[in-house]
């Protein structure tokens, strides 16, 4: 076409939502990392107004789980409107049902997959085909994509195959790696996609609709006598789709210039050697093609896009006729099957051919493993031996089944013109979404070519991030990390002793610090291997105090704009003045919704991102030996497995090292190793001001400050002071001294802590500080963790707040963002009863944080007791924690017999008889079975009767557990609720809390049920329009349910009061915790997330509330109202004072109004409400029949 060409810098997810937009009349969806990007773009076009094909905006419904999503899309399809939705792992799984039945039914529509690992042995949200492969047998048709140009130039393809051919499709790309990878890319407009629609099988689909108009059935049940003969029947449609898909691929070719069939091949026309393989990969392998051809080799690539129906065909005639050896490479694992689905595809089509060629099959890339150039010449290189290796793996070292290929040396082999940088970031400090700004100036505004893809560990906010750009004169096709930058930024300083940031770094290439030190004193701090390369390769370095800078212009902990400007005037890629201007520009398009006043901080944090200085490097420094690891007595997992990963080496493991360990099991308490000190500022104890509170420790999301009573001779040892503490209060801890300790290694810095403290006579007993002035103070805290004993047997830890804090916590130092709401309630549980606390935990924030390879936080006390932690799926977790109550259940019926034999066993002696006796009185105790355990344990091992070894075999289920489910309200409110309502009807023991932070955290933010009426969220781009569900008055309805509401922050002694009362209930109990979070844009900061939750109940956004069925017995009001009247004229300032609600006014601002005005009506119905149950008056007559008056 002569059309003049439009690129757009955007990653795979866009392009696909971009595409599907166009031909889409309904989405119906549910959010699913990677996948939900998509139908976020989808909901915000339709809000702001974008058409489609059809000159309408899309219908956009979501779900409350991906088995409702596919149900909605079959409804709307038997109704007769094209509808999409957008999926992947297990989401894909929860859709087979449906698909057989979308497909069977022969009905038009798309599914778009970012395709995604399925949970087996350990979940991961990264790339890989296990799920795709899946569905394979349901079907449906399926296209793959290897590009982000290829996203947007044959998702068009899939929906209109679809349309002609009537047969549904799966469109998918690599999760990750293409869903997030971002790319300048050519775009294709509606205008030419338009014409390419074929709109009599369009009005074909239309009549076919159900419509009492002209009714019909469909659905029906059909006998064995003519089931399997009409099941054939579809035959003839399938066979006709690989034309249909080859025709609009010839149309899209001829628009683009990019030729596409449904197998493509790149390499020698004589290859003898050849690939097969589909998805990002094969961009990859096309690097290795061409420097191996201008060697002389003779390779190549088929990569496969149309890979349902397999067109055996169209397959042989991509194959060279040369090709004499071939290897398959398929990106899933299927333990047992002589072969991955793609190998035995291809071995298929090649059965029974004369001079076939040797095929041999391969695995790569689970779970987004980067697969290289380098490994794909590993790859041919296996096909030139004698007898090539098969079903081998690629980029591994299996050690234990010897599967692998030789790991070669890496090589770059992108283009010469390429410029390669990687960013060194802390989650939440803005390094992504800066780089991601940067990728696109540079995109938007030179003729160069672009790419970004980012890496993250599993931490939330505060993790792990490194950002991976290129840019060059040329088509990137490096789908895969950079490993040879020409610049590295390293935004936290503490980064230059946790990972190898200089790393493949080019000669003569260029570092730049964000640094508190400066000149003479950061050439000192710097590690003697990082001074050694930057002197070895000639590196020029430059620092920049970001830090400092932010604080003073009033960004915190955002360095990310002042680090993007350094790196522009750096390494002027454009212009110093165009890329001022560029930088300006998105930040009104990042941050205007924020408010003017961010939009004016960023600006001046462009202004003085020229404050960097040049580093002066001394040649001697090439001398310098490499320091050794310190030595430690850490355990061989710590230091083996646990270490390598936490510092971005766990690439480099091997299989061997989980040969113990294959079903995922991971040792407790790991994440006491980390250290990392991220913090810019941590909490100074100031003990002249103290009142022994413990509200920092209670609020603390980290554990990271905790009080310690200690006694004078714990004192004699320590590295601290008398008057370093003050005299303990209380007379149980007569003659011991006090100490607040902080760890300032594993303090994220929130300031909570500072926040809560009341101090003494209104000067606080806390103070946020540098980290570099506190770290003397660490020896504290390491001295008072290992050598000061907990001192929680001389109080009621379940007494009152203060008493509470002195049982040590079982829950630290987890994953969580800086300044959580979620993780206090945990942490609070674990120290109330975390050494017999059983946990099933719902996927989401909760189980992210609290079990990420290699860290756990769930931890044992000086016992080796504690939680005992496990997660299933997102939509089973309540039924996952009714397993675990009833087997205990069985396990305790066995040991009630053993028990009650043993009391009358002549074997047995008398203390055995008493002590068996004594756990059949007090079975429900945990304290009082903690007893038995300890003594009866060793006095049937001494006995050795039938009846003690049958005890013994059972003595994990002495002591008294304490069941809690933990879930997040996506899980509660929606996917899982029909789970967690049958569990609440069982009756049975089972404690549920509930982290409701009004969104889906874990997938970005998108809305719930449990979101309010008013907010924007994912999902509800314009502002939530239904009232929130509330899950905790449902559960009420039962009647033997035991409720509660709270807020930790607005009321710590009811939230200590209602999971006191929830464990004591003997029957399911479930508390609402409100849970405010990052993605809820408070405009104080994450460090006054406590406040946050008092100002919600003083205004009336949330209400305090406990229902306990226990009382009803008593004659007395199960229902307590817990807060107070609320202010409502502060209502509408606290919607304000959050994101979600205020960015409602600047984009919808007719409507922002009468959103706010019924969130507070709401709010007020919620409260008459509660306020109703409160004043009922509750007696009994008759039988125990409760009389309302």
């Amino acid at each position: 076409m002569s059309n003049e060409k439009k690129f757009l810098t955007c990653d795979g997810n866009q392009a696909a939502a971009h595409i599907s937009y166009m031909f889409s009349e309904v989405a119906a969806i549910y959010p699913i990392t990677p996948s939900s990007t998509m139908a976020e773009y989808v909901d915000e076009w339709a809000a702001a107004g974008r058409k489609n094909i059809f000159g309408e905006t899309v219908l956009v419904q979501e779900m409350q789980s991906e088995g409702g999503a596919a149900g909605a899309v079959h409804g709307s399809l038997q109704a007769g409107a094209l509808t999409t939705t957008y999926t992947a792992s297990q989401g894909l799984l929860l859709m087979i049902p449906n698909m057989y039945k979308i497909a069977g039914e022969q009905l038009p529509c798309v599914f778009h997959v970012s395709a995604r690992t399925i949970a087996s042995h350990a979940l991961s949200i990264f790339g890989d085909h296990q799920d795709v492969m899946s569905v394979r047998q349901t079907g449906f048709a399926m296209l793959c994509e290897g590009s982000v140009q290829e996203v947007m130039d044959l998702s068009g393809v899939a929906h209109l195959a679809t349309i002609k051919s009537s047969i549904p499709f799966v469109n998918f790309f690599d999760g990750f790696r293409t869903s997030h990878e971002i790319q300048k890319i050519e775009m294709l407009e509606q205008e030419q996609l338009a014409p390419l629609l074929d709109r009599e099988a369009l009005a074909r689909f239309r009549q076919q609709g159900l419509s009492p108009q002209a009714p019909v059935s469909r659905g029906m049940a059909e006998n064995s006598d003519v089931f399997f003969q009409h099941r054939e029947a579809c035959n003839a449609t399938y066979d006709n789709v690989p034309a249909v898909v080859e025709e609009y691929m010839n149309k899209i070719s001829e628009i683009t210039g990019r030729k596409y069939g449904l197998f493509n091949y790149y390499g020698a026309e004589d290859a003898e050697r050849v690939i097969i393989a589909m998805g990002s990969v094969t961009q990859a392998a096309q690097e290795a093609i061409d420097s191996m051809m201008e060697k002389g080799e003779k390779v190549g690539l088929v990569s496969v896009h149309l890979y349902r129906p397999f067109s055996a065909k169209h397959f042989l005639a991509a194959v060279p006729a040369t090709a004499k050896r071939i290897a398959v490479l398929d990106r899933t694992k299927e333990p047992g099957a002589n072969g991955e689905p793609l190998l035995l595809d291809v071995k298929e089509c090649f059965y029974g051919k004369e001079n076939a060629p040797l095929i041999v099959g391969g695995r790569y890339g689970l779970a987004s493993k980067d697969t290289t150039p380098a490994q794909i010449i590993g790859v041919f290189e296996n096909l030139a031996l004698p007898m090539p290796k098969d079903h081998f793996t690629v980029g591994i070292v299996d050690d234990v089944t010897f599967t692998s290929l030789p790991l070669p040396e890496e090589i770059a082999l992108g283009d010469k013109s390429t410029y390669e940088a990687k960013f060194y970031g802390l989650g939440a400090d803005g390094t992504v979404g800066a780089n991601k700004n940067s990728i696109k100036i540079i995109g938007d505004n030179t003729n160069k070519y672009c790419q970004a893809y980012f890496a993250y560990d599993s931490k939330k906010s505060g993790g792990y991030t490194c950002s991976h750009l290129r840019f060059g004169d040329a088509p990137i096709r490096s789908t895969y990390l950079v490993n040879t930058p020409n610049f590295v930024a390293c935004h936290v300083q503490a980064y230059l002793h946790m990972y190898d940031v200089t790393r493949g770094l080019r000669d003569n290439g260029t570092f730049l610090l964000n640094t508190i030190w400066e000149g003479e004193e950061l050439a000192k701090n710097l590690p003697a291997k990082v001074k050694k390369y930057f002197a070895d390769h000639n590196i020029t370095v430059y620092y920049i105090n970001a830090t400092k800078i932010a604080q003073e212009i009033g960004l915190g902990n955002r360095t990310n704009t002042i680090l993007q400007s350094a790196f522009f005037r750096i390494t002027e890629v454009i212009p110093v003045d165009l890329a001022v201007e560029q930088m300006k520009k998105f930040i009104v398009k990042s941050y205007g919704k924020k408010g003017q006043d961010v939009v004016d901080k960023n600006y001046a944090a462009v202004d003085r991102g020229g404050e960097y200085h040049k580093l002066e490097i001394d040649p001697a420094w090439s001398n310098l030996p490499v320091e050794a690891p310190a030595p430690n007595d850490d355990p061989e997992f710590i230091n083996k497995i646990v270490r390598p990963i936490n510092a971005q080496d766990g690439d480099l493991l091997k299989v061997s090292d989980f040969a113990d360990r294959p079903n995922g099991t991971w040792d407790n308490g790991t994440a006491a190793y980390e250290k990392r000190g991220v913090a810019a500022f941590v909490p100074e104890w100031i003990e002249e001001n103290c009142i022994q509170c413990n509200k920092c420790a209670y609020v603390c999301p980290h554990a990271a400050i905790r009080p310690f009573v200690i006694t004078p001779e714990e004192m004699a040892g320590a590295p601290f002071a008398e008057n370093d503490t003050i005299p303990a209060i209380g007379k149980q801890f007569a003659g011991m001294r006090f100490m607040q300790a902080v760890d300032v290694l594993d303090c994220l810095g929130c300031g909570n802590c500072v926040d809560v403290c009341p101090g003494k006579k209104g000067v606080k007993a806390l103070e946020m500080k540098p980290l570099e002035t506190q770290l003397e103070v660490q020896k504290e805290w390491e001295y008072c963790v290992k050598d000061v004993a907990s001192k929680q047997d001389l109080v009621d830890i379940t007494a009152n707040v203060k008493n509470s804090q002195f049982a040590t916590p079982l829950f630290e130092f987890s994953g969580a963002c800086s300044g959580c709401g979620e993780t206090p309630y945990v942490k609070l549980i674990s120290q109330l009863y975390g050494d017999h606390e059983m946990v099933a935990n719902a996927t989401g924030c909760s189980s992210i944080y609290s079990g990420s390879v290699p860290s756990t936080p769930y931890t044992t006390n000086f016992r080796g007791h504690g939680p005992a932690w496990g997660n299933s799926l997102f939509e089973d977790f309540a039924e996952f924690g009714l397993g675990m109550t009833i087997a205990n259940e069985k396990m305790q019926e066995r040991l009630v017999d053993l028990m009650q034999r043993a009391t009358t066993c002549e074997k047995c002696c008398d203390e055995i008889k008493a002590q068996a006796a004594k756990w059949l009185e007090n079975r429900e105790s945990a304290v009082a079975t903690r007893e038995v355990f300890e003594t009866i344990v060793p006095l049937c091992e001494a006995c050795g009767c039938d009846i003690c070894k049958g005890i013994l075999d059972l003595k994990n289920f002495i002591v008294k557990r304490s069941q809690w489910i933990i879930a997040g309200d996506g899980a509660a409110y929606d996917i899982g609720f029909g789970g967690l309502d049958h569990v609440l009807a069982s009756g049975k023991n089972i404690n549920i809390i509930v982290l409701d932070t009004e969104v889906y955290s874990n997938t970005g933010g998108q809305a719930s049920k449990a979101t309010p009426i008013g907010a924007i969220a994912k999902f509800a781009a314009a502002g939530k329009r239904v009232r929130k569900k509330d899950l905790g008055l449902i559960a009420t309805t039962y009647g033997y349910v035991y409720a509660a509401q709270v807020a930790m922050g607005a009321d710590n002694a009811q939230t200590l009061k209602a999971i006191r009362e929830a464990e004591a209930y003997d029957g399911p109990s479930i508390i609402i915790a409100y849970s405010p979070c990052i993605s809820h844009g408070l405009r104080a900061g994450m460090g006054r997330s406590q406040h946050e939750e008092a100002e919600a109940v003083a205004c009336g956004y949330w209400h305090l509330w406990r229902y306990n069925p226990a009382l009803e017995a008593e004659g007395k009001n199960p229902f307590s109202l817990d807060s107070k009247e609320p202010n409502w004229d502060e209502f509408e300032n606290f919607l304000k004072g959050e994101v979600r609600y205020a960015s409602v006014m600047k984009q919808y601002p007719a409507e922002a109004a009468e959103l706010f005005a019924a969130a507070k009506d709401n709010a007020r119905w919620r409260y008459n409400n509660y306020l109703r149950l409160s004043r009922a008056q509750w007696g009994t007559t008759g039988e125990g029949t409760p009389e309302v008056n």
